[in-house]
């Protein structure tokens, strides 16, 4: 009898906070412990004692100095599993197949988790010496053509939360990397050199949803030693064909 009581206890306290994210889903603001509690129809303290775990999961986040909540990054962390299985990654596949047999580099799709990439697609270069990344590795945004387009159309917050969270080196200048975003907006891709990886470079573009969000940054990337500044621009009219291919075929 007590194991059944406890199973429904700990049913219960589930279905209350996926309750809680479930209201979040339906009111995108910030929202206070007591608004949280009197829609859902829980008492505050048993509200509270719930956001508690949420927030240590990364579920909801506490804005600083107020009772209030929004969503936190790990809801966009399970986005970014749901795109590994979803039409993004399959549409993709063939035209990144074309673009790789046209270029002879690595073509690569990332995603943004939270303050992260995600890398869910690949087709590897045909060339012995060749980038290789493992389909799921996570990496920075504020590093790398694929990582910094995914910053540049992301919202402010997404920019103001890498500033806030991630360990950027203090040899790196926010105004710099801010008028580097400014660029790949009015330029539409973004180009890295040796920023990630050593013998590294690549470019990248952005692909927009249905919403005219950005939900993807197509790549190209190979070995500085073959993948030149003149190469990279010799392909930057073919990646952002692509990028603009995909974004169609999904608004359909």
């Amino acid at each position: 009898m007590a194991d059944n009581i406890t199973t429904s206890t700990t049913v219960r306290a589930v279905e209350r906070a996926l309750d809680i994210l479930l209201y979040f889903a339906k009111s995108p603001r910030e929202l206070s412990l007591s608004e949280i509690a009197r829609e859902v129809g829980l008492h505050k303290s048993t509200a509270h004692r719930l956001l508690l775990s949420l927030q240590t999961k990364g579920f909801v986040r506490k804005q600083p100095g107020s009772d209030k909540y929004i969503l936190g990054w790990s809801v966009l962390e399970l986005l970014g599993n749901v795109y590994l299985s979803d039409e993004l990654t399959t549409l993709a596949l063939p035209e990144m197949a074309k673009l790789r047999d046209v270029t002879g580099e690595t073509v690569s799709l990332y995603i943004r988790s939270g303050i992260e990439r995600i890398r869910v697609q690949a087709v590897e270069s045909n060339e012995p010496i060749r980038n290789v990344v493992a389909i799921g590795k996570k990496y920075p945004l504020y590093i790398g053509a694929s990582g910094k387009v995914l910053l540049a159309f992301a919202d402010e917050a997404v920019v103001e939360e890498v500033f806030l969270r991630e360990q950027i080196p203090l040899d790196f200048a926010r105004e710099d990397l801010l008028r580097q975003l400014d660029k790949i907006r009015i330029d539409g891709y973004a180009v890295s050199i040796q920023e990630r990886d050593n013998g590294a470079a690549a470019i990248a573009a952005p692909v927009f949803g249905r919403n005219r969000e950005c939900i993807a940054a197509l790549s190209i990337s190979g070995p500085v030693s073959r993948f030149t500044v003149d190469k990279m621009n010799q392909f930057v009219d073919a990646l952002c064909a692509s990028a603009a291919w995909l974004a169609k075929r999904l608004s359909h």
